[in-house]
């Protein structure tokens, strides 16, 4: 269903003159709702210049049939580095001399425009992004944490890397003190990072033991854990908002969540996963504290039966909601988890355009990016066309014609 609402244009729209690049005859969603009827859609070097129900006229012009142009998608939370093969000096340079292009380029052919790593050795992914962002390395806009911020021994250094020492110190920073924390972040801040990433437990179905203890079958043995205590948790975001820098953290339990957002958490990764969501006061909160939820169902959903009715609950409630695939090595395909992740949004409730506005203008604002994730004047024109309506179906977002980034067609499939 379309929503009427006043079409955005600027004057240019009636000019003469040529824009860079015109898509024709399109359904426009943008990052909110969808406009009645036919649009025009200009650009102007890597910026979106006019949206106008009047015909435009472009040195490109892409005829979109009647198909339709939303922002490009946008997933907040993935793991891009390797885990599993990445253990010293060489395997690194092998990774990203022969993987990390690939893999970059999943990306773009799924319609995402922009990935953020949660988690990745600090000094690999900026050294990718500054190629992407260069033109050396061909690939979606790449936003980065650097690594995860832990306690010493907690997760995924003492989990995931328990094996494996040489990614655990790049992958992992782990802190004893509120100073180590504040170093830490500072340190993060000073790399430029765009955000920061705190975990404050693992993720496990045996919240219940008397000992917090960590299992996942792909690992062997058992890591007993506690979670990052409340002085350093607080420490953190108290740095990282000093440094302007957006701070989220890793949860899965609600006492965890709670915590996490008393201590000034601007989002929850992962959310409430390894139980059901009955704390009603805890929703609440979320609201009161203007808290992003990216409940990362493609790694839970499987494994976590209350995870989808804890994000119906939230959803329900008008809490804010960004995409995350938790997308990682050995499973899945890069772009197209990110597309299951919008699925199974659905599948727990939500509405598709709901999910549409998660990926795209929700998710923009959860990274601090105003000029992504809205079709509108002024944004920076990542874009991607398809062939059907993603506001009606969700699973429409894989009949993707043409992706635009920084206003280049990237990927055509026409």
């Amino acid at each position: 269903m379309t929503i009427e609402r006043d079409v955005i244009t600027r004057t240019e729209a009636r000019d003469p003159a040529m824009y860079d690049l015109v898509i024709r005859r399109t359904h426009v969603f943008d990052g909110h709702t969808a406009h009645a009827g036919l649009h025009d859609v200009a650009v102007n070097g890597g910026e979106i210049a006019a949206v106008s129900a009047d015909p435009l006229r472009g040195r490109q012009e892409v005829d979109a049939a009647e198909g339709w142009v939303m922002p490009g998608l946008i997933d907040t939370h993935l793991h891009f580095y390797d885990v599993f093969a990445v253990s010293d000096p060489k395997s690194m340079q092998t990774f990203e001399e022969n993987e990390l292009p690939g893999r970059l380029e999943l990306f773009l052919q799924h319609g995402i425009t922009t990935i953020k790593s949660v988690g990745d050795p600090t000094e690999g992914i900026l050294r990718t992004r500054t190629a992407i962002a260069a033109g050396t390395l061909r690939g979606p806009r790449l936003l980065a944490t650097g690594c995860g911020i832990t306690g010493r021994d907690g997760h995924p250094a003492a989990t995931i890397f328990g094996g494996n020492p040489w990614a655990r110190a790049r992958f992992t920073g782990e802190v004893g003190s509120v100073q180590q924390m504040r170093d830490l972040v500072h340190h993060l801040a000073d790399r430029k990072v765009d955000a920061i990433k705190l975990l404050s437990e693992g993720a496990c179905a045996c919240h219940s033991a008397p000992n917090y203890v960590w299992r996942n079958a792909a690992f062997p043995g058992e890591v007993e854990l506690v979670r990052l205590p409340p002085d350093l948790l607080r420490a953190g975001i108290e740095t990282g908002h000093e440094r302007g820098l957006r701070v989220t953290v890793h949860t899965t339990q609600q006492a965890a969540a709670r915590e996490a957002i008393e201590a000034g958490a601007d989002g929850l990764e992962h959310g409430v996963t390894v139980e059901p969501l009955t704390d009603h006061s805890l929703i609440d909160l979320m609201l009161e504290h203007d808290i992003t939820y990216t409940p990362t169902l493609w790694i839970h959903d499987a494994v976590h039966p209350d995870t989808r009715g804890n994000l119906e609950k939230i959803a329900d409630a008008g809490v804010r909601i960004a995409l995350g695939s938790d997308t990682f090595s050995g499973r899945g395909i890069f772009g197209a988890n990110t597309l299951e992740e919008t699925e199974l949004m659905v599948a727990a409730g939500m509405t598709p355009v709901q999910s549409l506005a998660a990926g795209t203008s929700e998710a923009a604002r959860h990274c601090a990016r105003p000029d992504l994730g809205t079709v509108a004047p002024g944004k920076r024109a990542d874009l991607i066309v398809l062939t059907a309506d993603p506001t009606q179906d969700i699973s429409n977002l894989r009949q993707l014609s043409m992706t635009i980034l920084n206003g280049d067609i990237v990927i055509d499939k026409r």
